[in-house]
């Protein structure tokens, strides 16, 4: 009975939980509406456009993740005592996940056509290039991917699976995840949304495998995230053109 209990406190929605989710969609949408307001006022405190779309980012994570460490925080204690059990699993299974998320997403844009990279991709990419990698790691390495795995994964199918059927749950992480990313002035182009659905489907299988383990998904989030950075500052910028 104590464990039911338990297991029913850690799933249900709370007041931080709504602030998580109204501050990551306030954000979104105002930028979205007032994204040159806002741009114009960032180059007036710090004058290379980088480092202003860098704060830009900076505060909307910290901003909501603030909010989702603070409602998350019993979760991700239990799971990484979990994970902290069979640590050869966790070593193995990640860059395992990594890798088929590569090939998912592979023929995702091979059956969709060739990959177009959405407005949000060629951001991080123009920020990588010119941001030194001891700010960007923090951002898309370790605030980002616990964001959205905490919104993506353990809002909406962790808690929200105790109401709704899971599978619906599933997908809506899938389509939500994906479709965020690409908003923007190019819409919901599939070849753009190709490469995030490859990922979304990959992280929300590892999130329930594993018995909607929050850190697993983020340590596999994290992982790719890594891969992606190291990539883009070692390879010369000429080869992704």
């Amino acid at each position: 009975m104590g464990i039911i209990s338990t297991h029913a406190k850690l799933y249900r929605f709370n007041a931080l939980d709504a602030a998580a989710v109204a501050a990551y969609l306030g954000f979104t949408v105002y930028f979205t509406v007032a994204g040159e307001s806002i741009e114009q006022l960032m180059l007036r405190i710090f004058p290379e456009p980088a480092t202003a779309s860098y704060a830009v980012n900076a505060a909307f994570y910290a901003a909501v993740g603030i909010f989702a460490i603070v409602s998350a925080r019993r979760v991700v204690g239990r799971d990484l005592r979990i994970l902290g059990t069979r640590p050869w699993f966790t070593l193995v299974m990640v860059p395992l996940a990594v890798v088929v998320m590569l090939v998912i997403t592979a023929i995702f844009v091979a059956a969709l056509g060739t990959a177009q990279s959405s407005e949000n991709q060629l951001g991080i990419q123009g920020l990588l290039q010119q941001v030194p990698a001891w700010l960007m790691i923090p951002l898309l390495v370790v605030l980002g991917p616990f964001v959205e795995e905490y919104l993506f994964r353990h809002l909406l199918i962790g808690k929200l699976s105790q109401h709704v059927n899971i599978w619906i749950c599933c997908v809506l992480s899938v389509v939500v995840f994906a479709s965020i990313h690409v908003v923007g002035r190019e819409g919901l182009e599939l070849s753009a949304l190709a490469p995030y659905l490859g990922m979304a489907i990959v992280l929300v299988a590892v999130y329930v495998w594993t018995g909607k383990n929050l850190m697993f998904s983020y340590f596999v989030h994290a992982t790719k995230n890594l891969l992606a950075v190291v990539l883009i500052y070692t390879v010369p910028p000429e080869l992704f053109s």
